[in-house]
């Protein structure tokens, strides 16, 4: 069973070690190439340096004037959050995933317990995260030999061992969360519950307001304070492998106490009949997808207060510092709140970019676990199907972009009335064109390769964020620039919405899904 996990999650763990590793890369070589003087990478260290907008988004900044300090603040909490994203996804595929569909009573039925069998694929897990690990030092190493790097063997294998351990936490986390949920996707949702509270508990305690010790509380906290290159603390490490253990630990015992099927938060046996919703195929749907919905909607309406309330101060701050330079490179212009808040939602687009992926997904694991078989014996067409789930998601989009504007607006208002409701509303609505796009693309991709769905979906989402931070902050030419969806959503608030671009994103998303429709209707459905 560790040799079968083993194989499951080591295509997608090389394939994310590598994109790991180009972070690395393109960072080292795109800042040397840019910042040539020492008195550019002063006045970057100067601008990044102690500002507390910073801080609150990215993580602190020291030691901006050298190449590895860059490196390491450039990507650490993107690769961290999309490691934790992949971890719980793996974790929670392989243990409740497998569960659902029937897979662990066949496994069981064999000379093994629940605890072994458990036990069993948490090794395989562990293998798929030292796999990641290697994947990314071998590249984080091949760079370091360059001069622009120029950064020794055994600090570049401590870094890739700090952008691993997301992925290595948050695989014990799904594991944990596979014995809570009674269905994957409400194991997925609590996961992701803890990955937005340790976000939200790191940008708190990095946003100036005296709450620092909070870091301490945050598994991201702790992949922080590992910080690699610049003042290496190893002894951060030992959080991060104590609270892995110990979720892999219960995860073997609570294994051994349950039934295959059951779970500790038990649903109710017995109810009055709900019928509401379940007089079609989409209801059911929306009713399936209830916890998702909640979990997200939660995820971002708190990130929008957080980012909102501390707009505030981080726009004071970046009002009287050169940092108002890189803003405008990634598209936020002028100064002070607004343009604070035109980069934030940058980053609310890639939670809802995320969330159109995860759609697209789940779609594609009915599919792979033969669920969908049954809607098809009904008189339900392969479009009509689809089409419903995407009507679903692109709504459930629009939804999560009104309100995180809303709950933005209300951060804000405890703070200031300086930018209004309706602006907040606009620049929500503007983050949701780059996530209807890519659900489009990806539902073209599940049209005709099913089984590159989740690669190509969050593959997208990943150069996106890539190109555009590399960008941004430094210099890319143009036609490389204008290839990440993001460059194509103006920074709203801080200028207003681009209708066009959006406009195109949206009609490029829905062509691209309307041919997704008719390739799955000529195509045999393909299981797992």
């Amino acid at each position: 069973m560790a040799r079968r996990t083993l194989l499951g999650v080591l295509p997608s763990a090389v394939l994310w070690g590598v994109v790991f590793g180009l972070f690395v890369a393109s960072s080292a070589l795109s800042y040397a190439g840019i910042y040539k003087t020492q008195a550019d990478r002063d006045s970057l260290a100067a601008a990044f340096g102690a500002n507390v907008s910073t801080s609150a988004l990215f993580g602190p900044a020291p030691q901006l004037q050298t190449v590895a300090g860059f490196t390491v603040f450039k990507i650490w909490l993107t690769v961290a959050l999309i490691g934790g994203i992949w971890g719980l996804m793996a974790s929670t595929k392989l243990l409740r995933g497998d569960e659902d569909s029937g897979r662990w009573e066949l496994l069981l039925s064999g000379a093994t317990t629940r605890e072994q069998a458990t036990f069993q694929v948490l090794l395989g897990l562990l293998g798929g995260t030292v796999a990641l690990w290697i994947a990314t030092a071998a590249l984080a190493v091949a760079t370091g030999r360059s001069p622009e790097f120029n950064v020794a063997v055994r600090p570049a294998l401590y870094l890739a061992l700090s952008l691993a351990t997301t992925a290595f936490m948050f695989m014990g986390v799904g594991a944990f969360t596979s014995q809570l949920g009674a269905a994957r996707r409400q194991a997925a949702a609590y996961g992701g519950w803890i990955l937005g509270i340790s976000y939200a508990l790191r940008m708190v305690a990095d946003s100036g307001t005296g709450l620092h010790w909070l870091i301490w509380t945050s598994p991201l906290g702790w992949v922080e304070m590992l910080q690699p290159l610049t003042s290496p603390k190893p002894i951060s490490l030992l959080p991060i492998f104590g609270f892995t253990c110990l979720l892999g630990y219960l995860s073997v015992v609570l294994a051994g106490r349950r039934d295959v099927g059951a779970s500790l938060i038990q649903e109710r046996s017995r109810s009055g009949p709900r019928l509401l919703l379940l007089s079609g195929h989409m209801g059911l749907a929306v009713r399936m997808l209830r916890p998702v919905i909640a979990s997200w909607g939660t995820a971002v309406a708190a990130v929008g207060v957080l980012l909102g309330y501390i707009a505030y101060a981080a726009g004071e701050t970046l009002s009287k510092s050169s940092m108002q330079t890189i803003y405008a490179r990634l598209g936020a212009s002028g100064a002070g709140i607004k343009a604070f808040l035109g980069v934030s939602f940058l980053m609310l687009a890639v939670m809802l970019s995320f969330v159109a992926v995860g759609q697209l997904t789940a779609v594609r694991a009915e599919e792979a676990d033969q669920r969908l078989d049954q809607f098809l014996a009904r008189p339900v067409t392969r479009i009509g199907w689809l089409a419903g789930r995407l009507a679903i998601a692109v709504s459930f989009l629009a939804a999560l972009g009104i309100l995180s504007g809303v709950m933005a607006w209300l951060g804000v208002a405890i703070e200031s009335s300086a930018v209004s409701l309706p602006t907040l509303l606009a620049a929500g609505l503007n983050i949701a064109a780059p996530a209807v796009c890519i659900l489009g693309i990806s539902t073209l991709v599940f049209g005709f390769l099913p089984r590159a769905t989740a690669i190509v979906g969050y593959g997208l989402v990943s150069w996106s964020l890539l190109v555009e931070f590399v960008g941004g902050i430094g210099a890319l030419n143009h036609w490389i620039f204008d290839t990440s969806l993001f460059h194509q959503m103006n920074a709203a608030p801080a200028i207003g919405p681009n209708i066009t671009s959006d406009s195109w994103m949206a009609a490029i998303g829905v062509a691209a899904a309307l041919a997704g429709c008719i390739l799955f209707a000529r195509r045999d459905i393909q299981g797992g």
